[in-house]
């Protein structure tokens, strides 16, 4: 039986379902005429080919959860992970919204007009943005404003500008305002200096105040922001200046105190090769479809598996290693290596309505492969967090675990410990074995050449 999409129920022109782990969409008879004109104006040929709108098959509409409103059924390209905006690094934002803003001039010359800017459109694929909402184009009407731009500086604009002249970390307030960072809190939060700069003032301070001018009065949006006719070349103007705000936020160069972690690690040259020699030999063992790395950093270890073409997800909770690590995306175009931000002590959770419109980190595995190497210490130690609870944790997110136990004669160890009492008398070797084989069988236990640190291959029981 069809099994609808939690988190898509809000447009009236179709929805997301599941059937035998399968994702289908439905388009309704409300959005056929638009459907119609995507598919044959040559905009949807022209979107897939270049890579920037996830393609899609026609179905048998039999499949269709709703008969009563079907117009088609197509099953889109799979993604490999659905991640969210509050997860991503600055660049990963920035890229989003300017494939949003090429969408959308594009979709002017062929007659149509992109009416949904939800950051929650893009999604990651291959290494590179894609948008995947097919049913979020309409047909273009001359003389009406642009219907998303407001959605488009929420979702966007808003958390850039606070990322690039406020502080990095308030793009975590798409967590708690989940249709976008509203424009009066934003505007109340950046520095005064930033009404200097034109973009930033005409697209969120002085878009703030007339949305607070108008919110009393019983009069549109597209009233507000349209006094006379709004003009195609308008439209355009419209997509350049808010282009050129977006391109002109930069981050400083994102410093982190484990920045430098891969030249400080207790390795050599020689011994950090034959612990991604390990690594290699015990992902290959397992021969994992997926793989999710717990503390990334810049994904050094990560790529032993991208690198072998396993959708490979690179967590880390410093914004400015995944903004690297995201760089070397980039450059060596991978295609299977994602980066994200994620406090593994605070994982994003279930959001929305009946908190199932985002899902949570957990909900989005469980994966065949979980990599923690160098992590464990900073949840035991750093976070205070007991083995045993680590060890429950990795068993709900995957199949196999590949660990390192970091001892407390480790200079990283020393580290955590110089400023704080030692209330750990369980973390050895021993107490970290007792923790996990609770959960957990050792199919492989090797010292890391060079250093006091081991590494583990275990097997969920």
């Amino acid at each position: 039986m069809p099994e609808n999409i939690s988190g898509s129920f809000r447009d009236p022109s179709g929805f997301m379902f599941k059937q035998d782990d399968v994702i289908y969409r439905q388009v309704n008879q409300h959005y056929q005429k638009e459907y119609d004109l995507l598919m044959g104006s040559g905009l949807y040929e022209q979107l897939t080919r270049s890579g920037t709108l996830i393609p899609h098959t026609e179905v048998s509409k039999d499949l269709a959860p709703r008969q009563d409103l079907v117009y088609k059924a197509i099953r889109p390209e799979p993604i490999s992970f659905i991640s969210y905006p509050y997860e991503w690094c600055f660049n990963q934002l920035k890229d989003a919204a300017i494939l949003t803003l090429a969408i959308a001039r594009r979709s002017l010359e062929f007659g149509m007009s992109l009416k949904d800017a939800s950051a929650y459109n893009i999604q990651f694929h291959q290494g590179r943005p894609v948008f995947i909402d097919t049913l979020s184009f309409e047909v273009y009407q001359e003389g009406l404003p642009w219907v998303a731009y407001k959605q488009f500086c929420q979702h966007f604009l808003a958390p850039l500008a606070l990322m690039a002249k406020t502080d990095i970390r308030l793009v975590q307030l798409l967590k708690v305002y989940i249709d976008g960072i509203p424009l009066d809190l934003t505007s109340e939060l950046l520095p005064a200096s930033t009404k200097l700069n034109f973009g930033l003032s005409t697209h969120i301070h002085l878009h703030a105040r007339t949305q607070k001018k108008y919110a009393d009065k019983e009069v549109s949006q597209q009233e507000v922001e349209s006094k006379g006719k709004f003009t195609k070349a308008t439209m355009l103007a419209l997509f350049d200046s808010l282009l050129s705000a977006v391109r002109s936020l930069e981050v400083r160069t994102i410093e982190t105190e484990w920045a430098d972690y891969y030249q400080d690690n207790n390795y050599t040259e020689s011994s950090f090769e034959a612990k991604r020699e390990l690594v290699r030999s015990f992902v290959k063992q397992v021969s994992p479809k997926t793989v999710w790395d717990l503390g990334a950093n810049t994904g050094e270890f990560s790529r032993v598996a991208s690198d072998l073409q396993i959708p490979t997800v690179a967590f880390d909770i410093d914004p400015g290693a995944v903004q690297q690590n995201y760089g070397l995306v980039k450059k060596n175009k991978e295609k299977y290596m994602l980066p994200l931000v994620m406090d593994l002590t605070n994982p994003s959770p279930d959001l929305g309505w009946h908190n199932a419109e985002r899902a949570s980190m957990q909900a989005r595995g469980p994966v065949d492969l979980v990599m923690a190497l160098a992590l464990i210490h900073h949840l035991a130690i750093a976070n205070n967090v007991p083995l045993v609870n680590v060890a429950s944790y990795f068993k709900d997110l995957g199949k196999y675990l590949v660990i390192e136990f970091v001892p407390k004669e480790d200079s990283q160890v020393k580290r955590l410990l110089a400023s704080r009492q030692d209330i750990f008398p369980d973390y050895t070797l021993a107490g970290f074995r007792q923790a996990f084989e609770q959960f957990f069988s050792v199919l492989n236990e090797s010292p890391v050449e060079g250093s006091r640190r081991t590494l583990f291959l275990m097997k969920r029981k």
